[in-house]
């Protein structure tokens, strides 16, 4: 991979090297200006808290309490304790998806190291609330079920889950953007501003896809009646 500029150059990422390992900066920039984007949102929305509300907070309530039904819905009443995680989650992956829109910007989410990281972090999670919630033996117990042969269809259904968990979110961002940049070469102005319209909406599906299926997968973990 070469030097990228923002995006102009498709794929390509600006790199750096230390102590034997390589860093795309424009991930890491891009990774932190999400977060302080989300940061910034979450203070504004909160500074004047009113009982009525409008602006920021009246979007990031609607946004909030949507998401709290669905945890509701998919985790149960013990999914509320990831309520701050999963509401976070989808907060940077909204912010992060629409980055790559703004000129000169790249999504942190069009690198597959960001998309993986994020998955990676989920199912580990996943594991630690099992054991933690089930008990060790109980919960790599169901591993062997039904049958104990059933094991090795287990554990690739584990490995398999952040592989695609990642590669969806990446995959439909990072070619988001190539055509994007590819409609602006081939036909200027009128159709790329349409599909710019159109990514600002795939951009938020992409974002709750990632949340949904990671609170399905969390919902494993601390739901009593799971098999």
């Amino acid at each position: 991979m070469g030097h990228g500029g923002g995006g102009h150059e498709i794929g390509s990422h600006k790199l750096a090297h230390l102590a034997g390992l390589t860093f795309n900066l424009d991930t890491l920039y891009m990774t932190w200006l999400s977060m302080a984007i989300v940061i910034f949102l979450a203070i504004l929305a909160t500074r004047r808290v009113e009982i009525v509300p409008r602006g920021w907070q009246n979007f990031l309530e609607m946004a909030v309490t949507a998401l709290l039904d669905q945890i509701d819905n998919t985790m149960g009443p013990k999914g509320r304790k990831l309520a701050p995680l999963i509401i976070t989650l989808f907060l940077f992956l909204v912010v992060g998806n629409e980055l790559g829109l703004v000129p000169g910007f790249t999504s942190p989410t069009n690198d597959i190291n960001t998309t993986l990281g994020l998955a990676l972090m989920v199912v580990i999670l996943v594991h630690i609330l099992g054991m933690m919630n089930k008990g060790p033996v109980r919960y790599l117990k169901h591993f062997f079920e039904p049958y104990i042969p059933f094991v090795i269809i287990n554990i690739i259904e584990e490995l398999a889950k952040p592989i695609t968990l990642s590669f969806r979110l990446f995959g439909n961002i990072l070619a988001g953007e190539i055509l994007l940049i590819i409609l602006g070469m081939l036909v200027p102005y009128v159709v790329p501003t349409a599909w710019l319209a159109f990514s600002v909406f795939v951009g938020v599906v992409q974002a709750f896809i990632f949340t949904m299926l990671s609170m399905s997968y969390l919902s494993n973990s601390v739901k009593d009646d799971h098999h």
